[in-house]
């Protein structure tokens, strides 16, 4: 499906109004022949903001975004489309939650991360060396779809430790901005409580993720850590010293 509106005739509705008649002839079932189709899709540069309002308002989704070879698109310069789609069987946009899946559908969505800041009776940080980067973090990991952060963090050290660690209060939250081909995150930091250094010696690690764990003083996180990951580490500490403190970093700043 695509669709054009030249100068003079824009910013009156006309191409939403046009897209979404469209839109329901072809997946009601009353056009084509009298049998419809089950799905129409539009792709659209992801700098047409335009066209992108036009798609969302005649009740196409935004499903993704496709990446093409440079000069096999529509325009030569093209590397991406966003790609937004109607099936037969979507609710009307007059169901309160179609229009709720609509809506969803392309507001921004941010990665979550959730980490646990364990100590021990001497106030080293548990932390962990990773198979898939050089440097050391806190245990935790990414927060799936739906997923609470705070029992994400315990699910993930259950899963990478074998430690059974409830998490305790939010002392953290950092934002880390783009980088390195990452987009950009949350990262929370929740508090795992003092357990005794011994509890090192019932750690299973899960290999494809996890090399080593030891607790490690604030020194010897600044040598072993990303300079970020070290001052996230020791903002997270500052804010567990400050009875029900929550503090909120950027890159660990």
């Amino acid at each position: 499906m695509s669709w054009a509106l030249y100068a003079g005739h824009r910013g009156r509705g006309h191409a939403t109004r046009a897209v979404r008649v469209l839109a329901d002839w072809a997946t009601t079932g009353t056009g084509q022949g009298g049998w419809g189709v089950s799905r129409l899709e539009a792709k659209v540069e992801p700098g047409n903001e335009a066209s992108l309002r036009v798609a969302t308002r005649s009740g196409l989704r935004r499903e993704g975004v496709r990446r093409v070879v440079a000069g096999t698109g529509d325009r030569a310069a093209t590397t991406e489309y966003v790609v937004l789609a109607r099936l037969a069987d979507d609710p009307p946009l007059s169901d309160a939650t179609s229009f709720r899946a609509l809506l969803n559908s392309f507001l921004p969505r941010k990665r979550a991360i959730s980490q646990m800041l364990v100590r021990d009776p001497d106030g080293r940080v548990l932390v962990c060396q990773l198979t898939y980067k050089q440097d050391w973090d806190l245990p935790g990991g990414v927060v799936e779809v739906g997923e609470s952060p705070q029992l994400a963090v315990a699910r993930e050290v259950t899963e990478e430790l074998a430690l059974d660690l409830p998490a305790g209060r939010l002392l953290l939250t950092d934002w880390l901005p783009p980088w390195g081909g990452w987009d950009d995150a949350l990262c929370l930091v929740f508090d795992g409580g003092e357990h005794p250094a011994s509890i090192t010696d019932g750690i299973v690690k899960q290999a494809r993720e996890i090399r080593s764990a030891e607790f490690l003083t604030v020194e010897q996180v600044r040598e072993r850590c990303a300079d970020f990951t070290a001052r996230r580490i020791e903002a997270a500490l500052r804010s567990l010293a400050a009875p029900g403190g929550t503090t909120y970093t950027e890159s660990g700043n």
